[in-house]
């Protein structure tokens, strides 16, 4: 068990350790986009919105590509919602089913590939940032804030899973961000320094992960490769539940793209080393504006959104329901697993009504 946990961490991702050499490195930062354009979800496509793929810059460069979701027939100027996520995921996932239900309960949203995966650019691929994934959230609101039908006092971000941290980031440094939703969080930044459950938190552990991405990247730079570490594994009979929900979630029709590193060949092995190294959410008590971290009360990274929480707050969240600190809520959904939030789950447990209440509140 703990064998298979230090490699989950040190993959970023959850996944077994497997490589591969298929991705050559071209040395270049904003290789050719290429949008698909045909609808290529993994959700139907919804007759109540208007539906087209953009593109912005970050402030590093990158260009980003999204989906654009807005209501049918909307006039003046609207309240908008940034979403990514989750981490190893790509757009045409749960990040994109969130940005049009939003839509269709009449926000401006826009569901956007961060630097480095799906159709946005980047390289080397699949590569994580806490710094440049930040400025992907920043770079969203640039973008919904030069829209002609979007109200640049009224714009909002949802972050799932890894990105309800980076979200959480992006909101303690950009002030304009007037309310942030974190789903099912992870706060990847404690995850690769501590492992699982902080089960592997010591400096030995560290080290081992430090020596492991530095070794790999004199071989990346030898050979011009960057092998991945594998997407979400096959099942075993004692493979911990939630990379069982992984699975389920990543590897069957359910969620499976073939864009997404989850589903397939995973993050690449040097590429998270920031992580491990740069924490994430220092400053998330002093975000002014509205937060809603919401969590399912059976997921197993609800202890990241509890202490996340209470790090904002000063305040221990309930171990049930909801507990509200001013303008900051935790939300605890009864039965619901981790993955469950990326979807609905079979219990249809996202709370579309409790998130059309949150953002109508406070993009006022």
């Amino acid at each position: 068990m703990r064998k298979l946990l230090t490699a989950v961490a040190a993959a970023i991702v959850l996944t077994a350790c497997t490589t591969s050499n298929e991705n050559k490195n071209d040395n270049s930062m904003n290789a050719t986009i290429t949008m698909t354009q045909e609808w290529d979800k993994v959700f139907p496509k919804s007759d109540k919105v208007d539906h087209r793929k953009v593109t912005f810059k970050t402030h590093y460069g990158f260009t980003l590509v999204a989906d654009m979701y807005t209501p049918m027939n909307a006039e003046g100027r609207l309240p908008a919602i940034a979403v990514s996520g989750p981490f190893g995921a790509v757009k045409e996932q749960s990040s994109g089913l969130y940005a049009q239900t939003m839509a269709e309960r009449g926000f401006v949203t826009i569901a956007f590939d961060p630097s480095f995966t799906g159709e946005s650019s980047g390289e080397p691929r699949r590569t994580a940032s806490p710094d440049i994934n930040t400025e992907d959230f920043m770079a969203a609101v640039d973008f919904l804030s030069n829209q002609p039908n979007v109200d640049p006092e009224r714009i909002g971000i949802i972050g799932i899973c890894g990105w309800g941290g980076m979200a959480l980031n992006a909101a303690a440094a950009d002030p304009r961000i007037k309310a942030t939703v974190a789903s099912t969080m992870y706060n990847m930044s404690r995850v690769n320094a501590k492992g699982y459950f902080d089960q592997q938190d010591s400096e030995e552990s560290r080290y081992q992960m430090r020596k492991m991405t530095a070794e790999q990247r004199t071989k990346d730079f030898a050979t011009g490769e960057y092998p991945r570490m594998g997407g979400v594994a096959d099942t075993t009979p004692d493979m911990p539940q939630f990379l069982k929900d992984y699975y389920d979630y990543y590897r069957t029709s359910r969620g499976y793209h073939e864009r997404s590193g989850n589903s397939t060949d995973g993050w690449n092995i040097s590429g998270g080393a920031a992580l491990l190294n740069m924490p994430i959410m220092t400053y998330i008590n002093e975000i002014r504006n509205a937060v809603l971290i919401m969590h399912g009360e059976k997921a197993h990274s609800c202890y990241m959104g509890r202490d996340t929480f209470e790090q904002m707050t000063g305040v221990k969240p309930n171990e049930t329901g909801s507990t509200v600190v001013g303008n900051k809520e935790m939300l605890i959904i009864p039965g619901a697993v981790h993955c469950d939030l990326y979807d609905g789950g079979e219990g249809n447990y996202i709370p579309w009504d409790k998130l059309e209440q949150f953002f109508r509140e406070n993009l006022k």
